[in-house]
């Protein structure tokens, strides 16, 4: 069946293939479910002549946000993981790297995002009395001096390529935090953060601006897309394929000895 996002689709699959070589995150495609009101219309890859075609439609079971830009399992396509968005994103190459973003996002869930998680005690504590939105309304102290001066701090000793600040002022945040707030500040820096470097290593790849957005104040957890970027791309400084490998990639992160090798 033809799609009217036919030609959309197909300078999609142009763009992953000249930037597929950068990360193994970006090699297989997802499918994409386009808003339509309360509708999604789902598209997938198909292996054969490696084109995307309209594959169902489905009602979606509450209100979907204006301008959706996600990546979540959809349960009436099989429970697979896909992008989510508004067809605006078709409106300019931003958006076309916003879906791969999303992509990556779909990759991590399908590699080890769920044993990760899990080895969190704020993602186990959320899953018990069935809060869905804690990686998105988890109440993080912000505007808390102490983090501000702390992540601030980390920040500027990944700007002078400072590995010994770097470390101190990880140490004085897990300890300011405590478990909870340090738990979060390491999963946004690790999902987030490695799909915002990713996203800036297609930009740069495209010859166009990198996204900097969160280094701005006041701080939000946007700030975490930004700094987590930033301290991959130190760590991936010092060894190069650590970030072809997730599990490892959140292990340094989080400091080995604060993860529960149990759950990983």
């Amino acid at each position: 069946m033809t799609s009217y996002f036919d030609d959309a689709f197909d300078r999609l699959i142009r763009i992953q293939r000249q930037v597929s070589g950068l990360n193994p995150a970006l090699v297989q495609s997802y499918p994409v479910a386009i808003v339509e009101k309360d509708q999604l219309l789902i598209h997938d890859f198909n292996t054969e002549d490696e084109r995307y075609h309209f594959v169902r439609q489905i009602q979606f079971p509450m209100p979907i946000p204006k301008g959706i830009r996600a990546a979540f399992p959809l349960e009436d396509y099989d429970s697979r993981i896909a992008c989510v968005v508004s067809p605006d994103v078709f409106d300019s190459t931003d958006g076309y790297i916003t879906i791969l973003h999303e992509f990556v996002h779909c990759y991590q869930f399908e590699t080890c995002e769920q044993d990760l998680k899990m080895s969190l005690d704020i993602a186990r504590k959320a899953q018990e009395v069935g809060d869905f939105m804690w990686e998105i309304q988890h109440p993080f102290p912000y505007h808390s001096k102490n983090f501000i001066h702390g992540y601030s701090a980390f920040l500027k000793g990944i700007e002078r390529h400072d590995p010994a600040e770097i470390m101190k002022m990880r140490n004085e945040l897990r300890t300011y935090l405590g478990r909870h707030d340090y738990e979060y500040m390491v999963w946004q820096e690790w999902k987030e953060g490695f799909a915002r470097w990713i996203e800036n290593l297609i930009k740069r790849q495209l010859g166009m601006p990198e996204n900097m957005g969160g280094m701005e104040m006041p701080y939000s957890r946007v700030l975490f897309y930004w700094g987590g970027a930033a301290y991959i791309t130190h760590l991936a400084f010092g060894v190069p394929f650590i970030v072809n490998d997730l599990r490892a990639l959140f292990g340094e992160i989080f400091q080995f000895d604060q993860v529960d090798k149990h759950n990983l």
